[in-house]
């Protein structure tokens, strides 16, 4: 009799969280969050490190229990079926955990094995996965000899053996430089495409830009917004942002005068810039014309030591929600 909870018989979310906490002693890492996670979607946690995004993956991977609250994972509960979830699940983890006495191909085989797959099954999903992660031509190699971006592609690729229902992919492309880290997207992409459910972690805004559909920003164990990408900076940012940068041990000064400047009703600042944010390396003005922003700023007689008009970012939404960069 198939599960009525069962998301391949019903059209429920295959991640479901109401009032989810995690504790570690007095410790609070995930207090009280509400997520939902569709079929076929990819769903992103953003926040800083200790923001509480490893440990709300750990409970949806089933290890790690839940402290307090509602949890749901391909409509199962992870305290009385963690077994039978896992077997569906696909897990990147932060660190990769590759077999280094193995060759490439057999990481994936003996993996596959664990899943109760045949050798013959499992060596035919292997090589398929090799190829779609473009480690056909290193089958035989050793791991260890691999650039971190290829052991992470082989970290993703054995991931999939199993053929998931959902993949978790925690931090999928940190320590890795950015043309692996552009490959490794172009991956996840590719898996997207597809179909298949991805729910992951990061601290990059532009990873979370590029791969989710939809995401929760996340800070002290907290959902602060939620959201697709464009939605977000959509209600809570502009559409510009003007950097403004100043020599050594001016920016504070020059941060002061300018949001003096920008204060004043009867200038044309004061109806530009919505918001200004002084950081330590430099100011930040938020506008929807960002070219007439800084004539104005020129104009007033502050001197830059360089100037970048850019668009709006995940980034600036955090700074927005929290007060403070999104990687410190």
């Amino acid at each position: 009799m198939p599960d009525p909870l069962d998301p391949l018989t019903e059209e429920l979310p295959l991640v479901h969280a109401r009032g989810l906490v995690k504790r570690f002693g007095s410790f609070t890492a995930v207090d009280g969050i509400d997520v939902d996670v569709a079929r076929g979607e990819a769903f992103g946690f953003l926040g800083p490190n200790g923001a509480g995004k490893s440990s709300t993956m750990r409970m949806i991977g089933c290890v790690s229990p839940v402290t307090e609250g509602t949890l749901r994972v391909l409509g199962h509960d992870p305290a009385v079926d963690g077994t039978r979830i896992r077997a569906r699940l696909g897990v990147v983890p932060q660190e990769d955990t590759l077999d280094f006495e193995l060759s490439v191909y057999e990481n994936l085989v003996v993996y596959g094995r664990y899943f109760g797959l045949s050798r013959q099954e499992a060596g035919e999903r292997a090589r398929r996965l090799l190829e779609f992660v473009q480690l056909e031509e290193r089958a035989a190699s050793l791991v260890e000899p691999l650039s971190g971006g290829m052991k992470r592609r082989l970290t993703i690729a054995r991931s999939l053996i199993n053929d998931p229902d959902l993949l978790l992919l925690d931090e999928p492309t940190t320590g890795l430089d950015p043309q692996a880290r552009h490959v490794v997207w172009d991956r996840l992409f590719r898996l997207k495409q597809r179909g298949v459910t991805l729910v992951l972690t990061t601290h990059y805004m532009d990873e979370a830009e590029q791969l989710c559909d939809r995401l929760v920003v996340m800070d002290s164990g907290r959902i602060a917004a939620e959201g697709s990408p464009a939605g977000l900076i959509k209600e809570w940012s502009t559409r510009e942002v003007v950097e403004l940068r100043f020599t050594a041990g001016e920016t504070e000064a020059a941060g002061e005068k300018v949001e003096a400047l920008v204060a004043e009703t009867e200038r044309p600042l004061h109806r530009l810039v919505s918001r200004v944010e002084v950081l330590p390396d430099r100011v930040l003005l938020y506008s929807d014309d960002g070219d007439a922003t800084v004539a104005e700023v020129h104009g007033a007689g502050v001197v830059t030591q360089s100037v970048l008009v850019r668009r709006s970012s995940l980034e600036d939404v955090f700074l927005r929600l929290t007060g403070r960069s999104l990687v410190e």
